[in-house]
């Protein structure tokens, strides 16, 4: 692939990239640097907008505006640069517990895991929220705990039928997949769809023989499963069954998840982390942090909007 820099301006841990089709405007998050960001690649411009915690992951509401997962919660706000609305707290110590990587569903329920920070047990979790059910909950939203047993959340997506629902923990290098009815919201069949080989002791960046383990995710409209590798400088291609189909390498050794956009959905937007990466990388690779992109053959699914 031929890889362009959409955006030059290095974010510390870009993520929760997504393409809107009304505004044709590319959407994600800085974690660390505490800020939503977009992008139009068509005029070059950008815009930044601060926040007052780490963001995990954004998505669109129907109608406008956002839902914005931050380290203790998750909010809306009616508009860009708008003031953030509570919607719901968990039972998590954003001291050692943040939101991670989340999306909406293709019903319009959004889904956010959460990422236990110290790494030393199976604490994340992952729960859907509906904001259509509010109205009939005593003005609540309803709150599910869809999995757990995890250390980092990653890799959410869903299938092009919507049959089945794809979740990873990252620092076990494993992606998951279940069954999934989208009326009821039911998950079954829990499974591995794909294991990857685990970190080699006293590896560090430039050495051969790790590939990376899997970061966020996007699928594309034949159901193939398209996974960032952090740490390991590619993006794979899986197939409905984890297979890999392509291994794609990326200018940055740290991608962090891939998004599809423009108005054909046939442009692969990539987000990656500068943050705490040697110097030597970064001179190396100096489209570490930035937002690349290549055309690829296949279109990718659009972004799913939140129902209220």
């Amino acid at each position: 692939m031929e890889w362009r820099t959409v955006v030059a301006q290095r974010d510390e841990l870009g993520e929760s990239p997504f393409w809107h089709p009304d505004e044709r405007k590319l959407y994600w998050v800085d974690i660390p640097g505490r800020q939503i960001r977009r992008a139009d690649p068509a005029t070059g411009s950008t815009e930044s907008w601060p926040l007052p915690m780490d963001p995990g992951c954004i998505a669109p509401v129907r109608g406008g505006g956002l839902v914005i997962a931050l380290r203790d919660g998750i909010y809306r706000a009616a508009g860009w640069g708008s003031a953030l609305a509570l919607i719901a707290r968990f039972g998590h110590d954003p001291k050692t517990t943040r939101f991670n990587d989340g999306k909406a569903d293709p019903q319009g329920r959004f889904w956010a895991g959460t990422m236990y920070e110290p790494r030393d047990r199976r604490a994340a979790e992952l729960y859907s929220v509906d904001l259509r059910a509010s109205a009939g909950n005593g003005g609540e939203p309803v709150i599910e705990l869809k999995a757990d047993n995890g250390v980092i959340a990653n890799g959410l997506a869903w299938s092009p039928d919507t049959r089945t629902v794809y979740w990873s923990d990252t620092t076990h290098h494993v992606i998951y997949a279940w069954n999934w009815d989208a009326q009821t919201n039911a998950m079954s069949n829990h499974r591995v769809f794909h294991q990857f080989p685990g970190k080699p002791d006293g590896w560090k960046t430039g050495d051969a023989g790790y590939g990376g383990r899997p970061d966020g995710a996007a699928v594309d409209v034949q159901g193939n499963y398209w996974v960032a590798m952090f740490e390991g400088g590619r993006i794979l291609k899986l197939s409905p069954s984890g297979e890999v189909l392509q291994d794609i390498p990326v200018p940055a050794r740290c991608p962090t998840m891939p998004c599809f956009g423009g108005d054909d959905l046939r442009t692969l937007f990539v987000t990656s982390a500068s943050y705490n990466r040697p110097p030597e990388e970064l001179q190396a690779l100096p489209q570490s942090g930035c937002i690349i992109a290549a055309q690829v053959d296949v279109p990718g699914l659009p972004v799913n909007f939140v129902s209220t």
